[in-house]
């Protein structure tokens, strides 16, 4: 049985909802690919800071990222991606946000996908069966992206998490 998450978006004049999967059911396994993408990985390797979000009608629309926060509250937020056991943090730190941090479990794949689990403390990561599948882009030695899919309204729209280097 394939395990989903809904990201649930609303707003005045929009309802959206987001379904993601860290998880196949065996009919499934073929589609979402279990090999590494080791220099990918190798790349991300070290601390971030996620300097924006973006995405169409942001003006209207919140978008509750990582079953966490609103969106906007994940910039300025640290990363640390450690590549040689997929394991690493996040922290919220907005000031006009509740401050959030946990250990993270990721990996990227050979079809691009990043895979990322959120653990509580002294959580096992094989222990966590919900995660959150992202597209990874522009990947450079001093920024990147993670780009996620939304239905607003019926039509597909990426919300686009933009990474800058802090050493």
């Amino acid at each position: 049985m394939k395990k989903i998450i809904f990201i649930c978006l609303v707003s005045t004049m929009f309802f959206a909802c987001k379904s993601a999967s860290s998880t196949a059911s065996s009919s499934e396994a073929t589609t979402l690919s279990t090999k590494l993408d080791r220099k990918t990985q190798v790349a991300l390797k070290g601390n971030w800071v996620l300097t924006n979000v973006t995405y169409p009608g942001s003006d209207y629309i919140k978008v509750n990222s990582f079953d966490l926060a609103d969106s906007k509250c994940f910039i300025g937020s640290t990363w640390s991606f450690i590549s040689n056991n997929n394991k690493g943090t996040m922290a919220l730190t907005s000031p006009s946000c509740t401050s959030f941090s946990s250990p993270i479990v990721w990996s990227i794949n050979n079809q691009g996908m990043f895979v990322l689990k959120i653990l509580d403390a002294g959580e096992k990561a094989k222990k966590v069966r919900d995660g959150y599948l992202l597209k990874v882009g522009g990947v450079t030695e001093s920024s990147f992206q993670l780009i996620d899919n939304i239905n607003v309204g019926g039509q597909v729209k990426d919300v686009t998490y933009q990474f800058q280097r802090t050493n």
